[in-house]
């Protein structure tokens, strides 16, 4: 990928770049990006040439730990194992909600992976979370939110949610009332969204809203993307955060 080199950071393939040396060299603030269920480990890496951000800014996005096998020689990445087919029945019958209530088989596992990362991006590249937006997209927008929430004692800068979805809300809402004074987010979502429906963002950005954060929400009419708007709030976040 032209412009970001792998590496191995807490046991993941990490694409990195940016920064001074165009290597993710040098102590400038970070942003650390996670993609989707199914998707290729460097399918947001294409992000660091359309997000316009100051120069010193580094880049990080992390390769989920599992390998999906979808047949016919088709195969992404993933935090943790989705059911796609009982999610798809649970937008038919009307039951988005019951997303909320479910702390998600292999989360935690997910999150202690993740987590790893960071740990090595603060002892050996010199990441300092308060100047670190952490985000990503779908399932990766959910386990960032999942980190910044219950990082009350060492907030990051900013959350980046992309078509995310509102989860465990046991957990996450108490969490909130912890960290969310702290939380500075941009929360986006498609009106059209067939995979997670616009309520789930909504109820995420409700979540954040009702815990104190300052949460940006940018709606749009398209599906399970990343539009321009999209782009643009990340862009902003970080002038305003990572100064």
């Amino acid at each position: 990928m032209l412009g970001m080199e792998q590496r191995r950071l807490g046991g993941l393939t990490v694409w990195a770049g940016g920064g001074d040396d165009r290597k993710a060299g040098g102590d400038g603030p970070a942003i650390v990006l996670c993609h989707g269920f199914g998707a290729t480990g460097d399918d947001l890496v294409a992000l660091h040439r359309v997000i316009e951000v100051d120069r010193s800014t580094r880049w990080f996005f992390p390769e989920a730990p599992l390998e999906i096998d979808f047949g016919g020689g088709q195969s992404g990445r993933a935090w943790w194992p989705i059911d796609m087919e009982r999610l798809m029945m649970m937008q038919a019958r009307g039951e988005p909600r019951l997303l909320a209530q479910e702390t998600p088989a292999g989360m935690a596992e997910a999150r202690a992976r993740l987590e790893g990362v960071l740990a090595e991006l603060e002892a050996d590249h010199r990441v300092v979370r308060t100047r670190t937006l952490l985000g990503g997209f779908s399932q990766g927008a959910m386990l960032a939110t999942e980190i910044v929430l219950h990082a009350a004692d060492r907030p990051f800068a900013g959350l980046i949610a992309l078509s995310g979805a509102l989860l465990c809300e046991d957990r996450w809402r108490p969490a909130g009332k912890a960290s969310g004074p702290n939380i500075h987010a941009v929360v986006s979502h498609g009106r059209r969204d067939p995979i997670l429906p616009f309520g789930s963002g909504e109820a995420l950005r409700d979540l954040l809203n009702e815990s104190g954060a300052s949460v940006r929400f940018i709606e749009h009419g398209g599906g399970h993307e990343i539009p321009p708007a999209a782009l643009a709030g990340v862009a902003g976040l970080a002038r305003d955060r990572l100064a």
